[in-house]
C-alpha cells in the first residue's frame, strides 16, 4: 500500500521500505540507543493517559509549557479555583479521552477488512495442477477455469490424433492431474498389408498393445524397444500363422512368420528341383489356415513332322462340260517340323505344349480347271469328239486292256463300279470297242471329261 492509500485511511507516516527495515514493522526492533528507528505514531486516544489528563480546560491562550506542567502533575502548581464543579467537569474530560473514537477506528477497520477480503478471493482463485505433456509431468499454479483455458495459457497445442484427459473443457479444480499424449503416425505393414495408423505410445512394443496387433511369435522390422518419435516410423510385422506343406504325398504343417510362401516351404524342409513349384504362387503371403502344395515336375522334348495341307486354286473353262473338273497340276502337302513341351506334374502326363515349329517344305499348290459350258442332252451331242485320241492316250487303243493294279481296264480304263452304274456287265476289257465306247460317251454326257483328268484333253484335238 502506498503512501498515498496510508494517508487516506489515517495511516501517516513512513513506510516499512523507506525505513531501511526490509520491509518488516520496526516496533521493538530496538530504540535510539540501539540504532534503530523510533516510531513516533501513535493513535489519538493513546495521546493522553490519566496520569495525562488536564485537570481543567485549555484554552487557546494557555501555552504548552503551561499544559505539560500541569499534565505532569507538578505540586508546586495548584490548580485554579473552581471548586467541586470544576473537579466533575475534569473526571468527564478524562473518561471522554480514555475511550477510543469509533469514527476513528471505522477507516482502519475497513482497510483490514478490504485485506483481508482480497486475500480470501486470491487464494480461492488459484489451482495447484499437475500437468504431463507427453510423459513431462510438472505441478504449477493457475487461475483457468478449465482444461482448454489451461493448455492455451501454457501454450500446448494439440490435433485430431492426440489424446488429452480430461477431455478440453472440462472443468478445473485444485489439485486434478491433467495429462497430454501427442500422436505418432505410424506407417504399418501388418502381414502384408499396409496401414496408416496413429499412436499414443512411446515404443514399439507401446504401440503393438494399444493397436491390438499380437506380437508373441510375431517378426518385426525393427526392436520393440525401440522409441517412437514425434515424426512417426515404419513398421513391418508379420504375425505367427499356420500353414500346411503337401509334398511328397505328405502333409507337413508349421507355425510360421514366413513372408513368402516359397520361405514357408523352406521353413517346412522341402527342398524344389529343377522345375518343381507350388499350387499359388511362391513370392505370394501365407495366409493363416492355408494349405500350399508341392508339384514335382519333370520335363522333356518331342519333335514330330507333321503335313502341311495344300491350297487348291480353281478356275472357270467354258470349253468343259458343268460339272467337270480338270486337274492341271496336282497338289503336294509340305512338311513342318514341331518341337513339343511334355511335363509331367506329381507322375501326370500333362498337354503337349509347343516350344518350336520349323517348316522342312513349303506345300505347292494344286490347280482346277472347273468346266462351265452346258451339258449335251444325249450322247449324239458327244459323237463329234475325238474319241478314238482318248482311247489311245488312256489304253493305248487297246480295248482289252487292264492297268498293272487290275482295278482299270478297256479302252476308256473304267473301274467295275463306274462300269456297272452306266449299264455294262462283268468287265469293260470284256466287252466290245464298240459298247465300251458308248458308255464312255454316256459317261462324258454325265460328267464331262473328269473322269479321264489326264487325257480328257484330247476329246477336244
Amino acid at each position: 500500500m502506498s503512501n498515498s492509500q496510508y494517508e487516506t485511511f489515517g495511516l501517516t507516516g513512513t513506510s516499512f521500505e523507506d525505513r531501511g527495515t526490509g520491509g518488516q514493522p520496526p516496533y521493538g526492533v530496538g530504540g535510539p540507543d540501539r540504532g534503530g528507528y523510533v516510531d513516533t505514531y501513535r493513535p489519538a486516544y493513546e495521546s493522553l493517559t490519566v496520569s495525562e489528563a488536564p485537570t481543567e480546560p485549555i484554552l487557546p491562550r494557555q501555552t504548552p509549557t503551561l499544559v505539560r506542567t500541569q499534565a505532569l502533575g507538578d505540586p508546586a502548581e495548584e490548580p485554579r479555583s473552581g471548586g467541586r464543579a470544576a473537579a466533575r467537569r475534569a473526571a468527564r474530560r478524562r473518561r471522554t479521552a480514555e475511550r477510543p473514537d469509533p469514527l476513528r477506528l471505522l477507516p482502519q477497520a475497513l482497510v483490514v477488512a478490504f485485506l483481508a477480503g482480497g486475500a480470501s478471493a486470491f487464494v480461492a482463485s488459484d489451482k495447484a495442477i499437475e500437468l504431463s505433456v507427453d510423459g513431462k509431468a510438472r505441478t504449477l499454479h493457475t487461475f483457468a477455469d478449465d482444461v482448454t483455458e489451461l493448455l492455451a495459457e501454457e501454450g500446448v497445442r494439440v490435433g485430431a490424433h492426440d489424446v488429452v484427459a480430461p477431455a478440453p473443457g472440462a472443468e478445473l479444480t485444485s489439485g486434478d492431474e491433467i495429462a497430454v499424449h501427442y500422436g505418432r503416425p505410424v506407417r504399418l505393414t501388418l502381414d502384408g498389408q499396409p496401414h496408416e495408423v496413429w499412436t499414443t505410445a512411446h515404443t514399439v512394443d507401446g504401440a503393438l498393445q494399444q493397436l491390438g496387433v499380437r506380437a508373441e511369435g510375431a517378426y518385426l522390422s525393427t526392436s520393440r524397444s525401440q522409441r517412437i518419435g514425434r515424426q512417426g516410423l515404419t513398421l513391418d510385422v508379420r504375425t505367427e500363422r499356420t500353414v500346411t506343406i503337401m509334398a511328397d504325398g505328405r502333409a507337413r504343417t508349421i507355425r510360421t512368420n514366413a513372408a513368402t510362401v516359397g520361405e514357408a516351404v523352406e521353413e517346412a524342409g522341402i527342398t524344389l528341383h529343377g522345375e518343381d513349384t507350388t499350387s499359388v504362387p511362391s513370392g505370394s503371403f501365407p495366409r493363416d489356415g492355408q494349405t500350399v502344395s508341392v508339384m514335382r515336375i519333370t520335363g522333356s522334348q518331342e519333335v514330330r513332322e507333321e503335313a502341311i495341307p495344300f491350297r487348291t486354286t480353281r478356275t472357270n473353262d467354258p470349253s468343259l462340260f458343268h460339272g467337270t473338273e480338270v486337274v492341271d497340276r496336282a497338289g503336294e502337302p509340305g512338311t513342318r517340323r514341331v518341337t513339343y513341351q511334355v511335363r509331367t506334374v506329381n507322375g501326370v502326363r500333362q498337354k503337349p505344349r509347343t516350344v518350336g515349329d520349323e517348316v522342312v517344305r513349303e506345300p505347292r499348290g494344286q490347280v482346277v480347271r472347273v468346266g462351265t459350258k452346258p451339258r449335251p442332252d444325249s450322247t449324239q451331242d458327244a459323237d463329234h469328239l475325238n474319241w478314238s485320241g482318248l482311247a489311245e492316250c488312256e489304253s493305248g487303243g487297246r480295248p482289252g486292256a487292264v492297268d498293272p493294279s487290275g482295278t482299270y481296264g478297256g479302252l476308256y480304263q473304267f473301274d467295275t463300279h463306274t462300269w456297272h452304274t452306266l449299264g455294262g456287265s462283268g468287265r469293260p476289257q470284256d466287252a466290245p470297242a464298240a459298247e465300251q465306247t458308248r458308255r464312255a460317251k454316256k459317261l462324258y454326257v454325265r460328267r464331262g471329261t473328269s473322269p479321264w483328268p489326264h487325257c480328257g484333253a484330247h476329246l477336244h484335238d
